[in-house]
């Protein structure tokens, strides 16, 4: 009875196409959503993710300020807490450091030959390569001996290098930062976008000494960056470097810390549970479509029923019992919601690869947000089928076959 009652709903869906189609759209269009909305915000967190991982695993960061003063936040560079001496106690006295790279940075206009272009100059030490997870693509890296001695030595992001040298390879190549000449000495892989939409290739990273002494005229540092030995240690390093801080600042009691320590294991659970959160946001919101998928399902099996009405007196006359006319139109529900949902996939993979592609945003389809969803189309073609098949199934026989 259940393969018999399967070909009628499928006889039945086919003696009236369009109307089948209607039917369908509302779950085709429900599905679609929901695989597209949860594909776009799986890319939005494997984005965000990547790109805080890519400034550098176990990595903790520490700024100069108050994490708050008068309850509004410093702004970056504007205090001048920390030292290069700073950076050396933490490496020096704090167990579970890898490395500690501190760095001043400023905006400065490049010129080379008749080109010129305007980046963001780091200055730092050799550590910054593994703390930030940087590799060198063609040439070398700053040494201890160019920070010891304040070498005009500079290694160039791809972006800066494709702007400056073209097609020329920039390794030995002569520089004019702001009005100091430097000679290249490397260029970095590239490591492409970050989450915000800056591009991690558009830098260049000369000596530390040389960026406070002989370009800023400084002495302090605008960032250290402490990179932990392993992920298990990272809280205890944090606290470490908190500590030493205070005790090398002569912060006691309850005095407010000159420094902000940030752990970005920390920050990257927040960004992850936040781009969670839209991502549910979005799927919700296509998820009602598929409930009016169901309320088009249900009017259009009470259509069914009517007009079926003398076809279910005969079938009851000739024996049919109440389960049997409620499987048929049940199953007929479950069809329609099982076609949709499976078009419904092939949409909303389809659509996620033409948002990927043409609105260049980054989309990741899983499985999960497919079995969900077509899960959802067969149990919504379910539900809102039981009222209309019941209804048949309840039938009079006599007044079934009055019917006109």
């Amino acid at each position: 009875m259940f393969w018999e009652s399967v070909k009628i709903a499928l006889d039945a869906l086919v003696s009236n196409k369009l109307r089948s189609i209607l039917t369908m759209l509302g779950i085709i269009i429900g599905v679609g959503a929901v695989i597209a909305m949860v594909s776009i915000g799986m890319g939005v967190r494997e984005k965000v993710s990547s790109s805080i991982a890519s400034l550098g695993s176990n990595l903790i960061i520490v700024t100069p300020g108050a994490a708050s003063s008068s309850g509004v936040r410093q702004a970056a560079g504007t205090s001048t807490t920390l030292t290069l001496k700073d950076a050396q106690a933490m490496a020096r006295e704090i167990p579970g450091i890898g490395a500690v790279a501190p760095s001043v940075g400023k905006q400065y206009q490049l010129v080379a030959g008749n080109m010129n272009w305007t980046s963001s100059v780091q200055g730092t030490t050799p550590e910054y390569l593994d703390v930030r997870n940087l590799s060198v693509e063609s040439g070398s890296f700053i040494t201890n001996e160019d920070v010891e001695t304040r070498n005009r030595v500079a290694v160039i992001g791809s972006t800066v290098a494709s702007n400056l040298f073209d097609n020329i390879n920039p390794v030995g190549q002569s520089v004019r930062i702001g009005n100091a000449p430097f000679t290249v000495i490397g260029v970095l892989a590239s490591k492409g976008q970050s989450a915000g939409g800056q591009d991690q290739d558009d830098t260049v990273i000369i000596p530390l000494t040389t960026a406070q002494e002989r370009m800023m005229g400084i002495t302090y540092v605008q960032t250290i960056s402490v990179q932990a030995a392993n992920a298990e240690v990272v809280n205890d390093v944090q606290d470490g470097v908190t500590s030493l801080l205070r005790s090398r600042h002569g912060i006691t009691g309850d005095k407010a810390d000159d420094f902000t320590v940030r752990n970005l294991a920390s920050v990257m659970a927040t960004a992850q549970e936040t781009t969670g959160t839209i991502t549910m946001l979005l799927g919700s919101i296509a998820a009602i479509s598929l409930l009016v998928g169901g309320i088009g399902i249900m009017n259009i099996m009470l259509v069914s029923v009517t007009e079926r009405t003398r076809e279910i007196g005969i079938r009851k006359a000739l024996g049919a019992r109440y389960a049997n006319i409620l499987m048929q139109f049940l199953i007929e529900a479950v069809v329609i919601g099982v076609i949709g949902g499976a078009i419904g996939i092939a949409v909303g993979v389809g659509g996620s690869y033409v948002i990927s592609s043409f609105a260049g945003w980054k989309t990741v389809i899983t499985p999960m947000p497919i079995l969900v969803s077509f899960g959802f189309s067969v149990g919504i073609g379910l539900f809102f089928g039981l009222y209309p098949a019941r209804k048949a199934a309840l039938l009079n026989p006599i007044d079934a076959l009055r019917y006109e």
